[in-house]
């Protein structure tokens, strides 16, 4: 490790603390956090970078510098939060907050289960307020199937990118790498759409965010189908799943979960789906599965996140005991 000897101690701890604590509303009502920082920042060179009027060679020229641009600040800033902690007395836990609060199980979980409980509580106009927290399409156009496997499908993407991808590249970098990744990510949920505004302008964060996530969204298949069992499905169902299907998908990388999830569930995700102003007409993920998911699914699938969460915690330690004995 680039750091620290035992940063991939660190990062277990780190793992363990999010899993325990989350992003504690109290503390985020008074601080920003990190990603509303980074989104901030996002937004001024958007502004500064991104006039109409621009040609279009001008607008992808002012995407690859605000590119460079996180990226630079985001190396900077977790170097300098590296030397901080090694020049304080218990500096580690410094690093471990810092990278708890970049890892998004906990927060993706509650997310998830706020839809269950919506459903369960509020019927279709709960589950709709909840969904509409977490996904981009209109919830309006969504009936209970559809706001459940909008919930799912959420739950196997946001896996990768906000628990798989944060832990691999502090495995990776440390800090900066993790900072970094959560820069780009938050870029490419901000700029990086094929509108008429952002395909320009977003197009080098669209594609090094699917660059860097290649890596997590593969590993959070891999987990996903070794999960399988804990929600009655089949290991095999899940990887036939994504051998099928996961390329069909029109991102390189959210196929491999959603994938990997619908076939562990006997479900079909992803397919048509209307997002406000357009709609896309993507295949299904595991197409021979049942359409009508339930809040029951919802549930089924956090017990697969959750198996997921400790399969990769104990990569990590596994990582630690290999790198102890070498």
């Amino acid at each position: 490790m680039l750091f620290y000897p035992d940063a991939l101690l660190l990062l277990l701890l780190a793992i363990v603390l999010d899993g325990l604590i989350g992003d504690p509303d109290w503390l985020w009502k008074r601080l920003p956090h990190p990603v509303v920082l980074i989104g901030r920042l996002i937004k001024r060179l958007e502004n500064g970078l991104n006039h109409r009027r621009r040609s279009s060679a001008a607008k992808k020229a002012g995407g690859i510098l605000t590119l460079g641009i996180l990226l630079s600040l985001s190396i900077v800033t977790g170097a300098a939060l590296h030397q901080l902690a090694a020049h304080i007395p218990f500096g580690e836990a410094l690093v471990v907050i810092a990278a708890a609060v970049l890892i998004a199980q906990k927060s993706l979980y509650q997310h998830v289960a706020a839809v269950r409980r919506g459903l369960a509580s509020d019927g279709l106009e709960g589950g709709r307020k909840a969904v509409s927290m977490i996904v981009g399409r209109d919830p309006m156009q969504l009936d209970e199937a559809g706001v459940s496997r909008a919930a799912i499908e959420s739950c196997a993407e946001n896996f990768s990118d906000g628990v798989v991808a944060p832990v691999f590249w502090f495995a990776v970098a440390g800090l900066p790498g993790l900072i970094a990744y959560k820069a780009v990510n938050t870029a490419d949920s901000m700029i990086g759409h094929k509108t008429e505004t952002y395909l320009d302008f977003g197009w080098a964060s669209a594609r090094f965010d699917d660059l860097v996530n290649l890596p997590a969204s593969r590993l959070a298949g891999l987990l996903f189908i070794c999960a399988a069992p804990l929600a009655g499905g089949s290991p095999r169902k899940a990887l036939s799943a994504v051998q099928h299907d996961a390329k069909k998908h029109r991102s390189p990388n959210a196929g491999w979960p959603e994938a990997a999830m619908a076939g562990a569930l006997g479900l079909a995700l992803a397919g048509p789906r209307i997002y406000p102003g357009y709609t896309v007409n993507d295949p299904y993920m595991n197409r021979s599965g049942r359409k009508t998911a339930t809040a029951g699914d919802i549930g089924r699938a956090l017990q697969i996140m959750l198996g997921a969460c400790v399969l990769l915690a104990l990569l990590v330690l596994l990582g630690l005991s290999i790198h102890s004995f070498a």
